[in-house]
């Protein structure tokens, strides 16, 4: 279930667009505990529950996802241990 208090605090969608790529903090890990699949938050939209940040899936990549979504399939955890980095250091 994802925490929403962690959210509040993240950066509004398009806020962090002009840092380079590497230097984008991601913020918040959420996975699937049946597959290898991550979502890293990087910035958010509390009133349409979007976020921005990078996923590993089938490919890696940059983009924006539903939280309402994520939230829906009871596979999809939140990482409490997780601890925000740099990209670079993923």
């Amino acid at each position: 279930m994802i925490q929403i208090e962690n959210l509040q605090n993240l950066p509004k969608l398009y806020d962090t667009e002009d840092t380079p790529e590497d230097e984008k903090i991601l913020q918040i890990k959420f996975y699937d505990i049946n597959s290898n699949w991550q979502w890293y938050l990087v910035e958010y939209n509390p009133n349409e529950k979007i976020a921005f940040g990078y996923v590993i899936g089938h490919e890696k990549e940059w983009g924006y996802f539903s939280l309402q979504e994520l939230d829906e399939i009871p596979t999809i955890i939140q990482d409490d241990a997780f601890q925000p980095i740099m990209f670079k250091d993923l």
